[in-house]
């Protein structure tokens, strides 16, 4: 035990006496919360786009107005033709044109029906379903506030004398931020435990120190204890001051219990700190240890759930998903924060949790060669 608090101890020195390390533990991870939360959202706002009026109609200037008094759209030069409109989306001077027909008005008024074109970039194909969806709600409140049938745009939409009333749960306001800042601060919890710890041993490795630790005394595990033990710790504090300044600045509700996501986050950065212990047996260098935890990252990141939903992946992939403990780690967080899940709920994903960081652990130990 002696010997562990000296490893410990001695690891402590070192990263608090390192100046370039302290940035990369205490700075960089809140400033990347504070961008990646405003940054990392779904929803488009200041959609350029412009209006080809064919009709010049009191009806068809009044469905012009209401996309410019839409939040999402900003109304830029209106093309004179459609040979314009496709020109303007094809230089980026426009996302989307609304195109009114001639004879709007009239077709509105007596045949009870009317078609309007969107012509929408589609390069990104998330955003032009976004901004086709802002458009159809557009004309169906114009319908509404016309006192007219639905308007078919593109595709038909029947009618229906069926009322529906809507309640969000969890996150009543529908906020991105809400959403993705759970997830953000596991992402970066991730980040310190796995790269601090990938480049530990490996630096012994590199100052020649390594050689002289294995043939003393000390134990294996009370060796890798001792290394890995104060970036659990600092991890446990990024995880706190994270949850501190996503309260503070995004608001953020607690609905469950905190003591419930620190309990997770043990048995996780277990598994993340064994991960970094196997990189560090493969490397040589720390500079090979940083791009071996990248590459696993992105990786265990692109497939984590935190920007796709995991159900929208290939079946191949979602079985990937299963080895992935971002996965799990970044849905008991959002259960537990946003939901008021309690132990019973996440039970599952603890259980997995723990047979991955025993599994890892016990490979890491057997990677790490002593010689006594």
């Amino acid at each position: 035990m002696r010997t562990i608090f000296y490893i410990v101890r001695k690891e402590f020195k070192q990263v608090f006496r390192n100046k370039s390390m302290l940035p990369m533990i205490f700075v960089m991870p809140i400033i990347q919360l504070l961008i990646l939360a405003n940054a990392t959202t779904f929803e488009i706002k200041n959609i350029n786009f412009g209006v080809l009026d064919l009709d010049k109609s009191p009806l068809s200037i009044r469905l012009a107005s209401k996309f410019e008094a839409s939040p999402y759209f900003i109304r830029t030069d209106d093309p004179h033709s459609q040979k314009d409109a496709e020109e303007g989306i094809l230089k980026g001077l426009s996302k989307m044109t609304l195109i009114i027909p001639k004879n709007f008005e009239k077709d509105l008024i007596k045949e009870n029906t009317a078609e309007v074109q969107f012509l929408i970039n589609a390069i990104d194909g998330s955003a032009a379903g976004l901004i086709a969806a802002y458009s159809q709600n557009i004309v169906r409140d114009f319908n509404i506030d016309e006192g007219m049938n639905l308007i078919n745009v593109i595709t038909p939409v029947q009618t229906s004398a069926i009322s529906v009333s809507y309640l969000h749960w969890y996150n009543p306001e529908l906020d991105y931020i809400t959403f993705m800042v759970p997830g953000i601060l596991v992402l970066l919890v991730t980040f310190i435990g796995m790269f601090l710890s990938s480049m530990s041993i490996v630096k012994e490795k590199e100052i020649g120190t390594i050689e002289q630790i294995n043939v003393t005394p000390i134990k294996k595990y009370e060796f890798i204890i001792g290394k890995l033990t104060p970036f659990f710790i600092i991890a446990l504090f990024e995880l706190s001051f994270g949850l501190f300044i996503g309260k503070l600045v995004f608001d953020i509700p607690f609905n469950g219990s905190l003591t419930l996501i620190f309990l997770f986050a043990a048995v996780y950065l277990v598994a993340v700190l064994s991960i970094g212990l196997v990189i560090s047996t493969f490397a040589d260098t720390q500079q090979q240890a940083m791009f071996i935890s990248w590459f696993v990252l992105v990786i265990f990141l692109l497939m984590s759930g935190l920007f796709t939903p995991i159900q929208s992946m290939p079946m191949w992939a979602q079985r990937i998903t299963w080895f992935n403990p971002i996965a799990y780690f970044i849905d008991a967080m959002r259960m537990v924060l946003l939901k008021g899940s309690g132990f019973a709920d996440i039970s599952k994903h603890f259980l997995i949790m723990t047979v991955y960081s025993t599994v890892v652990t016990a490979f890491a130990v057997f990677r790490y060669k002593k010689v006594n």
